[in-house]
């Protein structure tokens, strides 16, 4: 967590860390070093602010007004110049932010720069020449101040108020003086015990400067001869504790108050500007028309969603400690693996004659580049992982330490940022990210059975085929017409594999046929045969040819059908509910809409139920194939078959020709049945449980999906994975 708490320009524990707008922080004394003034007049380099420079003059003092920067003496001149170059109509301006990088921001390419204790570029401090205030022309503009950040290098411009306009990280101060004071107890152990750990120490020796535990103080420095004079005192407490120095002596922590009102308390929090607010900022400054809400609720708010955040960064710490632990088995096995390799190559040239000599050399070096490859990545994999590691889990410390804070307004100035940076840290780590790039596998085989004047080409070879591939039983699964088959090879296989072949029959105990040929080890086969069974089988294949099949899977597929409507093809003015079984329009216009299944053998049945039915609307049921036009009524282009419906009577339509006029119409809650019989190739309509009319249509192949055509007037819900029933399969028709 230490990383967290250091300033990125001086490398040191923060000291009065201020938030910069770009949500960074950084000490305010490196901020006086780092700001930059600039005339706008000037189109050359401006003269830069020095934080030791002489006082501001009295009317420069007296334009920055009362505050703790303006009393501070040299050290604030940045402030108090800054006051007064924002006066005379120069605050709109200096509230402006520049989001342009350090190269871009008018000083970059003229001075040179240095470098932090943390490698961080830093301004050099230039003093203004002397009188450069008044050889300024007449009627030049303002000067302004900039401070750039040293991490993402974004310029922000300061306002009259100089530096004080950015607010106190009050929280991260708090952290750090917590920090400091467990590094200071923590080290407040005897210097002379031969114990691990040391013993506490019980007294310090002033004169000595050495800490002791009381025996070690009675053992080398007793209070008698060269020592009877040296003085003996307590060790010295930590910052905040009880009797020792710093914030923390002698009470709590003062609460927080507002930068524009002293006198007043955070009450508020402003969520277009998010900072914290007193109610004299909602009535008299410029938080007035803002959305402002109650400063513990955003507290408690932004706390939750920084621990959400945190858990998902904590869930990937677990999961990256347990990857370096198969990286650094993966190393062993790699090295072992190796060495195994380099064994069977040299028994294989040695038992070659005397020019195999040279070759093998040659061989022997493939295999260490191949080792010393392996390694490296592993190696750099490892260092990566870890450096991801270390860096969350400083931040998750971190965070720990902000959620612990009671401030909400200290917390509330950094969460934003401190959310998004957990945010990050998360997503870094992508799919992929905790998977070794190699394996600890040779792939090589050595040929030793060439004849003699071949030695000289004699290289690695694959001379394998790959072995039988198993099929994964548990992941093999059927869903309505469609199944799903996964294979896995089987393990401590060294052979290579390229690529694999899946075969299918035709559900009828026909001959198979390849259905996929590819690299994955997972494949989905839909618009089968409801009701029928398969058989499949798999194997693979690589530079030296086809292994063998697996052994053969049978799969059944479902009896009946469980579809919904596809919101993929549908009408743009078709709207779906009720997890896409439930249809209404946004038009007036007949609109069509069609199931996810497809059919092309065997007898299916489903059924709409009427939801909503006003004004007296056509809306017509049936199938079609997949390409049917979606902008009109069904059944009026040649790819549907239907029957629509009013609330007296119906009609079949297809290729827009009306047949078979059935007196018996629909209204709010009525069902309407759907017999598709593939085996007879014949479509029939139900209503209420009774035929209406006649088969609607006959001697009907190919491939066909249910089909619905409606209007903003109709709502339907669909019902499938029916059985058929004994009254639709066998229907009586009504006398003429």
């Amino acid at each position: 967590m230490e990383e967290e708490l250091k300033c990125p320009v001086c490398g040191s524990l923060f000291r009065e860390p201020i938030i910069l707008p770009c949500s960074h922080n950084v000490c305010l004394p490196c901020a006086r070093t780092i700001a930059v003034q600039t005339p706008e007049s000037e189109q050359h380099l401006p003269p830069l602010l020095h934080p030791r420079g002489p006082a501001p003059p009295p009317s420069a003092a007296a334009a920055a007004g009362p505050g703790p920067g303006a009393a501070a003496g040299s050290a604030a001149c940045l402030d108090s110049e800054c006051a007064a170059g924002g006066g005379g109509g120069g605050g709109d301006h200096a509230d402006k932010l520049s989001l342009h990088s350090e190269t871009d921001s008018g000083y970059g390419s003229y001075t040179p720069s240095l470098k932090s204790p943390n490698g961080v570029r830093v301004l050099p401090l230039v003093p203004a020449p002397p009188g450069a205030a008044a050889a300024a022309p007449r009627g030049a503009g303002p000067a302004s101040s900039s401070l750039t950040c040293p991490q993402c290098h974004r310029s922000a411009s300061l306002d009259q108020r100089g530096l004080r306009g950015f607010q106190r990280n009050r929280l991260l101060e708090a952290i750090v003086q917590r920090y400091q004071q467990g590094r200071a107890a923590a080290a407040a152990k005897c210097q002379l015990c031969d114990r691990s750990p040391p013993e506490p120490a019980a007294v310090l020796c002033e004169q000595c400067e050495v800490l002791y535990c009381g025996p070690c103080q009675l053992r080398c420095h007793p209070a008698r001869g060269p020592f009877a004079k040296h003085r003996l005192a307590p060790p010295p407490a930590p910052p905040g504790a009880p009797g020792g120095g710093g914030k923390g002596a002698g009470g709590g922590r003062r609460l927080p108050t507002c930068a524009e009102h002293d006198l007043e308390n955070y009450s508020m929090y402003c969520v277009s500007c998010r900072s914290p607010v007193c109610y004299r900022c909602l009535e008299e400054g410029q938080h007035g028309k803002h959305d402002v809400k109650a400063l513990g609720a955003m507290w408690k708010q932004h706390k939750a969603q920084l621990s959400q955040a945190l858990n998902g960064v904590s869930d990937k710490a677990k999961e990256a400690k347990e990857f370096l632990v198969q990286l650094k088995n993966l190393l062993q096995q790699i090295q072992e693996n190796g060495l195994d390799y380099e064994a069977c190559l040299v028994a294989q040239c040695d038992a070659l004659v005397d020019a195999l000599t040279r070759q093998k050399a040659k061989l022997l070096t493939k295999v260490t580049k191949e080792r010393e490859h392996k390694l490296k990545v592993v190696w750099d994999q490892i260092n990566h992982c870890t450096l991801k590691l270390r860096q969350s889990t400083g931040l998750m410390e971190y965070c720990l330490e902000v959620i612990k804070e009671n401030d909400p307004s200290g917390f509330l100035q950094i969460s934003d940022a401190l959310i998004k940076r957990v945010q990050v840290s998360q997503e870094q780590w992508v799919k992929g990210a905790l998977e070794p790039k190699v394996s600890a596998e040779f792939d090589l085989t050595l040929d030793s059975e060439p004849l003699l004047q071949s030695i000289h080409q004699l290289d690695f070879i694959q001379m394998k085929l790959p072995p039988v591939p198993l099929l994964q039983l548990e992941k093999c699964c059927t869903r309505n017409n469609s199944v799903t088959l996964a294979w896995r090879m089987p393990p401590l296989s060294h052979n290579p594999v390229e690529g694999y072949i899946l075969e299918l029959d035709d559900g009828d105990g026909g001959q198979f046929r390849e259905v996929y040929v590819g690299k994955e080890t997972l494949c989905t086969i839909d618009g089968l045969h409801f009701n029928s069974t398969y058989n499949a089988r798999v194997k693979a294949f690589n530079s030296s040819g086809v292994g063998p099949y697996s052994k053969t899977v049978i799969l059944q597929t479902s009896d009946v059908a469980w579809f919904t409507f596809d919101p993929s093809s549908a009408h743009r003015d078709i709207v779906l509910s009720n997890d896409n079984q439930t249809a209404t329009c946004n038009s007036y216009d007949d609109r069509v809409v069609l199931g996810t299944a497809a059919f092309s053998k065997g007898i299916h049945y489903w059924e709409l139920h009427v939801d909503r039915y006003d004004n007296h609307p056509d809306p017509a049921f049936g199938i079609a194939r997949i390409n049917v036009v979606k902008d009109m009524m069904l059944g009026k282009d040649d790819k549907a078959w239907a029957m629509y419906v009013d609330n007296n009577r119906s009609w079949f339509m297809h290729c827009n020709s009306h047949t078979n006029r059935t007196e018996g119409g629909v209204s709010k809650g009525a069902t309407v049945g759907v017999l598709l019989d593939l085996n007879k190739h014949n479509l029939t309509f139900y209503i209420n449980g009774q035929q209406q009319g006649p088969p609607a249509f006959e001697n009907i192949e190919g491939v066909f999906m249910p089909a619905l055509s409606l209007n903003r007037n109709v709502q339907v819900t669909l019902h499938t994975g029916l059985e058929v029933p004994q009254c639709v399969k066998q229907p009586k028709l009504p006398n003429n």
